[in-house]
């Protein structure tokens, strides 16, 4: 397997000031002074038609070569989710040689398909339909969180500006993004309150079908998930966000007919397609060590057996040598998780784990730390649909594998995570229990796991096998960014260069963001 041509037709750039060369300028760059009658006869239209491609975009859920250069080639490596059997020429993110020719494309995505359309909403509904304007608030934060947790510092408040487009800091977009689900939230509970019919069905491709109540919840949970972020960078912002987040009238996802699923347009099982036509994503050794450990009945569900092991799993650790283009290729597959025709923005699990992290803290979450632990491995056992939670749950003897390549011996090394499931004793101990089950649960989404783990350090992953970036990123702490887009660099040099100012160190992968704070994590 090669990796499919990346082609591209020209885009005028700068990219963020891209509205500056494109077809329709004075729509874009001039408010609407209101609604004619036309456009509230056609329902809405014109503002509707902008949130669809956001859905299949977001996460690129409708092209499998790009998702693939905007996530499987970085972060759900560096999460230790899965990894390609083959390399791919000299400069691999896999070992830290990062590729600027793929680090770019989850940026542009970002702005020309995601924010760019939210900005022509907020243009077309902002003080005349607000609940549109609401909408397009959380499906724009639910992006920024996304391409801020890879490059730091990036484009927010000064999106539609001409010319050179200046970057904020992560922390200024971190608090703006926290005003807008203000916004959001307040703007959409007062019209359920009101009990006013949904503006939004049969143009949300979620599994919501224009549930009002159901976006605050995701809104909700989308706050709580920033609030845990930040924690390390400002715990007091991160108590009160998360307590807010937590306490509103509607809340916070409880049950798996909250779980935030996608319905993409098109029919197409991205990570499916990679890993068995493309026969090029397999099972990272940190998924066989830990699930393997706990015997966790999940590994199923993600992953098939390898015809390497008859009847066993077999995975490719990251950062090795590969022989040749075929030495991987008979390893572990993708399972059914990945072949359900939704995409996963965030689940239930995930939140109860957040709770559960935040009782840790001391922070009113509603529970306690060991009852919304139990509850998260609880909903993600009941999501996957295996049984067994309540013992799973009191385990405190499986631990995590021993890696061992059935090919390759050079590549075995020993296991790194050594807790078990059940509840622990101390803040850290079950830091680590909460972080792991979140990892678990969070699958396929390498980039959240990714970033859980630069903030906390856990779940404990292997260390890659080569490290080929010239002593620039460690092989301990691992990547954590991405180099600003190049093109930006090209196009927008001194946007870039106000982004390298508020960064706090190098445009590099070993530079820490704002919240990954180098201190314990209590």
């Amino acid at each position: 397997m090669t990796i499919n041509k990346l082609k591209r037709t020209a885009i005028c750039f700068s990219l963020l000031a891209a509205f500056s060369c494109t077809d329709n300028f004075e729509e874009i760059n001039t408010n609407p002074e209101g609604a004619t009658t036309g456009q509230i006869e056609q329902d809405y239209n014109n503002i509707k038609s902008l949130f669809k491609p956001s859905f299949s975009r977001m996460y690129i859920s409708d092209i499998t070569w790009q998702y693939q250069i905007q996530q499987s080639l970085q972060a759900d490596a560096w999460s230790g989710y899965m990894i390609t059997p083959v390399p791919f020429g000299p400069l691999n993110n896999y070992d830290y040689a990062l590729n600027p020719g793929w680090n770019y494309y989850a940026w542009d995505v970002a702005y020309l398909d995601v924010i760019s359309n939210m900005y022509k909403v907020k243009q077309r509904a902002e003080g005349k339909f607000d609940q549109f304007y609401a909408w397009s608030l959380i499906i724009k934060v639910a992006q920024m969180q996304r391409i801020t947790d890879m490059y730091g510092p990036a484009v927010y408040s000064k999106f539609g500006d001409l010319g050179a487009v200046l970057y904020d800091s992560q922390k200024d977009i971190y608090t703006q993004m926290f005003k807008d689900l203000d916004f959001a939230v307040e703007e959409l509970t007062k019209r359920v309150n009101a009990g006013e019919a949904s503006s939004f069905k049969g143009t949300d491709l979620s599994v919501y079908d224009g549930d009002y109540s159901q976006w605050i919840k995701y809104a909700n949970s989308l706050r709580l998930r920033m609030a845990m972020r930040v924690v390390k960078a400002d715990a007091a912002l991160a108590k009160t966000e998360a307590e807010k987040a937590v306490s509103h009238s509607i809340g916070v996802f409880k049950t798996n007919s909250d779980v935030m699923n996608v319905k993409p347009s098109v029919n197409l099982e991205v990570i499916d397609v990679m890993s068995h036509s493309w026969v090029g994503l397999f099972m990272g050794a940190d998924m066989q060590s830990i699930l393997g450990g706990y015997e966790d009945p999940r590994i199923a569900k993600y992953w098939n057996t390898a015809e390497i092991t008859p009847g066993q799993y077999a995975s490719v650790r990251t950062g090795v040598t590969y022989p040749s283009g075929t030495s991987y290729a008979k390893f572990s597959q993708t399972g059914p998780r990945t072949k359900n025709g939704l995409v996963t923005w965030m689940t239930t699990a995930e939140v109860y784990f957040l709770r559960a992290e935040g009782a840790l803290r001391g922070w009113n979450m509603g529970g306690t730390g060991k009852e919304l632990y139990e509850a998260g491995i609880a909903a993600s056992f009941e999501q996957n649909g295996v049984s067994g939670a309540a013992a799973y749950s009191a385990d405190n003897t499986k631990k995590a594998l021993d890696y061992v390549d059935p090919l390759f011996p050079a590549n075995n090394t020993p296991a790194v995570s050594k807790v078990t499931v059940a509840w622990g004793t101390t803040n850290e101990e079950n830091l680590e229990k909460i972080i792991t089950q979140k990892w678990i649960a969070t699958y396929p989404d390498g980039q959240e796991a990714w970033s859980e783990f630069r903030r906390t350090g856990y779940p404990k992953l292997f260390r890659i096998a080569n490290n080929k970036s010239g002593g620039v990123i460690s092989t301990e702490l691992g990547v954590r960014r991405l180099p600003f887009a190049q093109t930006e660099v090209a196009n927008n040099p001194k946007g870039v260069e106000s982004g390298v100012a508020v960064l706090g160190g190098p445009d590099n992968g070993a530079t820490r963001l704002w919240w990954d704070v180098n201190k314990a994590n209590f």
